[in-house]
């Protein structure tokens, strides 16, 4: 199978983000991951509800939303409205991880968990059959453009492992670093989504790009 392309937003252009998402349309992109960052759960501000939903008017492909925030139990309805229809939360930042995902599940979004660098996707275990999908940061959450974290590539295999063990349907998304050059491997240990920004969105033909990433 193809891996699901998912270009990230905030490596766009955002004095011209109707373009930047018009271009996306016409690619072979399957979502638009939007990164939601608030300040406090990750050490920067990306934007909310009121772009988002801006995003949504000129979207064609589904919004993958990845709520890097606190409390995204309070926000996950508004977001919900405001276009995605994939949600992600992270497991550091929820006290009540299976009650989050059965609100994004009630909502009628795909649930899926974000987890950081340093956490063990052993603390997934009893959520694997829970979520639709997991996404595993291959930086450190709050900036675009990092290096990939080479560590990846274990915690995909030994997270698909369970998945596997568990009968689960549950995909497993890359966010951070991804491009050409480490997506193969990264498909071959067992990844199944990619998340792609700078790589896409800083590239002389971003269209090409994305139908490049597609083909791998």
């Amino acid at each position: 199978m193809k891996p699901v392309i998912a270009p990230s937003i905030l490596a766009a252009d955002f004095a011209n983000i109707q373009r930047d998402v018009e271009m996306l349309n016409a690619s072979e992109a399957d979502l638009i991951h939007v990164d939601i960052m608030d300040g406090i759960f990750v050490p920067n501000i990306s934007f909310g509800i009121p772009v988002t939903e801006a995003i949504h008017r000129h979207a064609e492909k589904p919004l993958d939303v990845h709520l890097m925030i606190e409390k995204p139990e309070n926000y996950v309805e508004a977001f919900k409205n405001a276009g995605a229809e994939y949600i992600s939360v992270h497991i550091e930042a929820c006290e009540h991880l299976h009650r989050n995902l059965q609100q994004i599940r009630a909502l009628g979004c795909k649930a899926g968990v974000a987890i950081n660098p340093h956490t063990s996707v052993g603390l997934l275990e009893d959520v694997v059959s829970e979520a639709d999908f997991f996404v595993l940061m291959s930086v450190n959450p709050g900036f675009g453009g990092q290096k990939f974290i080479e560590n990846t590539y274990r915690k995909v295999e030994k997270l698909k492992n369970m998945i596997v063990q568990s009968h689960s349907d549950a995909k497993i998304e890359i966010d951070g670093g991804v491009t050409s050059s480490n997506a193969r491997q990264l498909l071959d240990a067992g990844a199944d989504m990619l998340v792609a920004g700078s790589f896409v969105f800083k590239s002389e033909n971003p269209i090409e790009t994305i139908a490049d990433l597609k083909s791998i």
